[in-house]
C-alpha cells in the first residue's frame, strides 16, 4: 500500500469514526476511546524517551495511568492533586527500586504522558458533561486539523521565512500565518452553521479570537511535540493511524487545543 492509499484510507475510515463517537457515540463509548487514546500516546512517549521497549513496565504504568486519568479528571477533578501524588509515587517509586537503572527523562515522560495527556483527553467529557451541545466537541479537532492543513498550503504556496529551523525545517513564517486565518475562517463557518441550524454559538467575534488563539496553541503543540521527536531521534511516535503515525503525531495539537476550548467556553457560556 502506498503513501497516498494508506493516507486516503486512515481518512476514510477515520473521520467518520471520529465524527460518531464525538457527536452520537454513548458517553460510555466516548469515555473508552479517549482513555484508549490517551492510554497508546502515554506509550508512545515512553517508548520514544525509553528508547523502544527496553523498560516495558515503565510503558505498562503509563498507558495505566493515562487510561485511569482519563476517568478521573472526568469524574472528580476536584482532587487532581491527589491524583498527581499517587501517580507521582508509582514512577519515582519505580525508579527508586531499580536503583538508577531509570532516568529522569523517562520519570518525567511518564507523568506528562499519564497525567497531561489524560487531562486534555478528559476535556472532551467535562465539556459534555457541562450541557453545551455535543457539536461543540468537534471544536478543538476543526481548529487543530484546519490550522495544520492551511498552514501546510500556505507553506508551499508561499513559504520563505523559516519559522523554527531547528524543530521543523520545514514549517515557515508564511505558513503559520496561513495556518491562524484558515483556522478563523474554518472558526467563524462553524459559528454561523451553529447559529443558523443549532440555535447556539459564542458569537462571531468571540470564535474569530478563539480560532485564532488556538492556531496559535495548535501549532505551539505540534512543534513541542516535533521538539521531543529530534531530541531523541525518532520520526514517528508509532503507526497506529499508518503513514500519518501515532497517535502523538495526529492528535500533538488537539492535546494543546482541547483545555483552551474548554475553558473558553465555560467563560463565555
Amino acid at each position: 500500500m502506498s503513501s497516498l492509499q494508506s493516507r486516503v484510507l486512515v481518512a476514510v475510515i477515520g473521520v467518520p469514526v471520529l465524527v460518531w463517537v464525538v457527536l452520537w457515540a454513548p458517553s460510555l463509548v466516548m469515555m473508552a476511546a479517549l482513555a484508549l487514546l490517551a492510554g497508546i500516546g502515554a506509550m508512545e512517549l515512553q517508548k520514544c524517551v525509553s528508547g523502544g521497549l527496553k523498560r516495558s513496565e515503565l510503558v505498562g504504568f503509563s498507558a495505566i495511568c493515562a487510561v485511569f486519568t482519563v476517568e478521573w479528571y472526568y469524574d472528580r477533578p476536584a482532587h487532581m492533586a491527589l491524583l498527581f501524588v499517587l501517580e507521582a509515587l508509582i514512577f519515582f517509586g519505580y525508579a527508586i527500586y531499580k536503583a538508577g537503572e531509570v532516568k529522569f527523562a523517562q520519570v518525567m515522560a511518564g507523568l506528562f504522558g499519564s497525567i497531561a495527556i489524560g487531562y486534555s483527553f478528559a476535556a472532551f467529557l467535562r465539556m459534555e458533561a457541562s450541557g453545551i451541545h455535543r457539536a461543540y466537541l468537534l471544536l478543538p479537532f476543526i481548529l487543530s486539523f484546519a490550522c495544520d492543513t492551511f498552514a501546510y498550503f500556505a507553506g508551499m504556496a508561499f513559504g520563505k521565512h523559516k519559522l523554527a529551523p531547528k524543530v521543523s525545517p520545514k514549517k515557515t513564517i508564511e505558513g503559520s500565518i496561513g495556518g491562524m486565518a484558515g483556522n478563523v475562517v474554518c472558526g467563524l463557518i462553524f459559528a454561523f452553521v451553529m447559529d443558523r441550524w443549532f440555535g447556539g454559538s459564542i458569537g462571531y467575534g468571540a470564535m474569530a479570537l478563539l480560532a485564532l488563539l488556538c492556531g496559535i496553541v495548535a501549532q505551539v503543540g505540534d512543534l513541542s511535540f516535533s521538539l521531543i521527536k529530534r531530541e531523541f531521534g525518532i520520526k514517528d511516535y508509532g503507526h497506529l493511524f499508518l503513514e500519518h503515525g501515532g497517535v502523538l503525531d495526529r492528535f500533538d495539537s488537539v492535546l494543546f487545543v482541547t483545555p483552551v476550548v474548554e475553558i473558553i467556553l465555560n467563560l463565555v457560556k
